[in-house]
């Protein structure tokens, strides 16, 4: 599995060489970028985005990924966490990524495109893996408005939908990982998870950047099918 990403430091941080025809607000995003240890261990490990490092430090703790499983990452694009997840069940499990955007292909897994609320997406997904998953997971966030409350209430709606799907598709027992807000869970959300899962918590990986409201949902044990009805 990929290592952890060394700490930040306090080397000389990057200036970008030229701000010319660039606006504040993205003068400030590449600098950011440049100096985000996160980003630089990514693209030294050969990661597709620095959110790889999201899962592997909850992996680090949950230790929910294992050899053999069948894993959904939804939303996959452009893959850092569906990388994470191949490496971590090797070669006997199955990982089914789907994205309504084009993904390019990851070595080990099976990248769907489309819309996984579409009726025939459950189906192919299970189909894909040979069986229904032993996971879940969902790094999902829609653009930001920059308006609080609209950015929370469609975060919440696209880890709303991940949750639908995964009730469908995850087998007894199973897990469910989506991207929430600082807060936590909206309540009806969360007796939903109380409801079909045994277990249900929330975490915030350091890859999490300090001043973002995100947080997971994490939901082990999942009761079954019967509950998802």
């Amino acid at each position: 599995m990929a290592k952890q990403p060394p700490g930040s430091g306090r080397g000389m941080s990057t200036r970008l060489k030229t701000a010319e025809g660039r606006s504040t607000a993205s003068q400030r995003w590449l600098t950011r970028q440049l100096n985000d240890p996160y980003v630089k261990a990514a693209k030294e490990q050969g990661l597709r985005s620095r959110a790889a490092f999201k899962l592997l430090e909850m992996e680090e703790k949950l230790k929910l990924l294992k050899p053999g499983m069948r894993v959904v990452d939804l939303g996959a694009a452009p893959g850092g966490w569906t990388q994470v997840a191949v490496q971590a069940v090797g070669p006997r499990g199955q990982v089914v990524a789907i994205d309504i955007l084009p993904m390019d292909p990851v070595t080990g897994a099976t990248v769907l495109q489309g819309d996984f609320q579409e009726v025939e997406a459950e189906e192919r997904t299970i189909d894909a893996m040979g069986g229904r998953a032993d996971i879940v997971l969902s790094d999902m966030a829609p653009n930001t408005t920059g308006h609080q409350a609209t950015d929370h209430l469609r975060i919440m709606g696209l880890a709303e939908i991940a949750l639908d799907f995964a009730r469908r598709v995850l087998a007894p027992g199973g897990a469910f990982i989506a991207k929430v807000l600082q807060g936590g869970t909206e309540a009806e959300m969360l007796a939903t998870l109380k409801r079909d899962f045994a277990t249900v918590r929330h975490m915030k990986p350091p890859a999490s950047r300090k001043d973002s409201a995100e947080l997971y949902v994490v939901a082990t044990g999942f009761r079954g099918s019967a509950a998802a009805t």
